[in-house]
């Protein structure tokens, strides 16, 4: 990732439950200087805004109407992304938002068609697959050292947001569910690896139909699930790559892995794509044992802590791009995984197999060539 050679002035937009893992995050990058804080409950921004010592504060018009403000980084609930992407970028600035790009396809279409009119730059998370773990992977993957990939495999488990999430509504209705969740990460990471994806087939369900809220800080004692939160779905790579993904709010505890990938000479083995960081380990056919692979670039933070948690490496990637440089975790990327995740939910509906419209190239690798 190149040098960003000049400060950039960050608005935040939303001051809820992943804010402070952004101003944590971005503190590391003394040229990404976080400004003001703008959020519809004008309260919560100035509570933040002082926790933090960010200047200045105040509702979402204020932050888009800020003319020192040249990045807004956008914090919303998922429901509210295309929205708010299309009044940043009219209002003139570039766009960073959290994951997903929106709820749905023609969402997700709006926000790219926004951002082409505007001139202005679209970025969007996940950008763990910017991190250490998957582009070691990746690189082990370009440098055939399981020869030529044939499957993988993911497996999302349980988050158990009902136990520590002070207000996880949003994961149990439309919008949530483990798929638009937790998925992004899992698929992100599958196309860094294996390139784009060509078709989808799934199914299903709804586990238990309520959930018992045991937060401490509990905005609501329970919630009613209106979300599939068990799926199963299989992704056929335009590279012939089959991949096997279970994605789940009921599976509780489990041994399987997190993201396996496997090649005519060998497996791979991914940690957690939550984090930027972690063990890849490799083993050949014929071996007895696993080697741990050497990080193809630094680490974003250390593993097996909270710093793990924060985020700011995709803002940062932004950053660059806005400089003139790769465009890592961009607009056409985030899309494509978008709409192979609204395919899982189409295909289990309607069931079918579920041709993507889209496609997109594979980020440039962030180590050297």
């Amino acid at each position: 990732m190149g040098t960003v050679k000049r400060e950039h002035r960050i608005g935040v937009l939303g001051s809820g439950n992943i804010f402070a893992r952004y101003v944590t995050g971005l503190a590391r990058y003394p040229e990404l200087a976080i400004v003001r804080v703008g959020d519809i409950d004008v309260a919560r921004a100035k509570q933040a805004a002082a926790d933090h010592g960010i200047p200045a504060w105040g509702d979402d018009a204020e932050l888009y109407a800020d003319e020192s403000v040249d990045i807004i980084v956008n914090l919303t609930p998922p429901v509210h992304h295309a929205r708010t992407i299309a009044a940043a970028l009219e209002a003139g600035k570039h766009v960073y938002v959290e994951k997903p790009l929106g709820t749905t396809v023609d969402e997700g279409r709006s926000v790219l068609d926004t951002a082409r009119r505007s001139g202005r730059i679209l970025g969007s998370a996940p950008d763990t697959f910017l991190g250490s773990a998957s582009q070691t992977a990746r690189k082990a993957v370009d440098e055939g050292l399981i020869g030529t990939p044939v499957g993988a495999s993911a497996f999302i488990s349980h988050s158990k947001a009902e136990t520590w999430h002070p207000d996880p509504r949003f994961l149990f209705q439309a919008g949530g569910g483990p798929v638009m969740d937790m998925g992004p990460y899992y698929f992100a990471i599958l196309v860094n690896c294996l390139g784009p994806v060509r078709a989808v087939t799934a199914a299903s369900r709804i586990g238990a139909p309520q959930r018992t809220m045991t937060a401490p800080d509990r905005a609501v004692d329970s919630i009613e699930v209106t979300v599939p939160t068990h799926a199963a779905a299989v992704l056929t790579f335009a590279s012939g790559v089959i991949a096997t993904t279970q994605m789940s709010f009921d599976v509780w505890d489990t041994d399987l892995p997190f993201i396996e990938i496997y090649g005519t000479g060998g497996t791979l083995s991914l940690a957690n794509p939550n984090h930027f960081d972690g063990d890849v380990r490799l083993r050949r056919h014929g071996e007895t044992d696993w080697t741990v692979l050497e990080p193809a670039v630094e680490l974003f933070g250390a593993v097996g802590t909270r710093e793990q948690a924060r985020r700011g490496l995709g803002v940062r990637d932004l950053a660059d791009a806005v400089e003139g440089g790769p465009h890592r975790a961009n607009a056409s990327f985030a899309f494509h995984v978008l709409e192979a995740l609204c395919a899982v939910e189409e295909a289990s509906q309607q069931g079918r197999v579920v041709e993507l419209g889209s496609s997109c190239e594979r980020p440039q690798p962030r180590f050297p060539a």
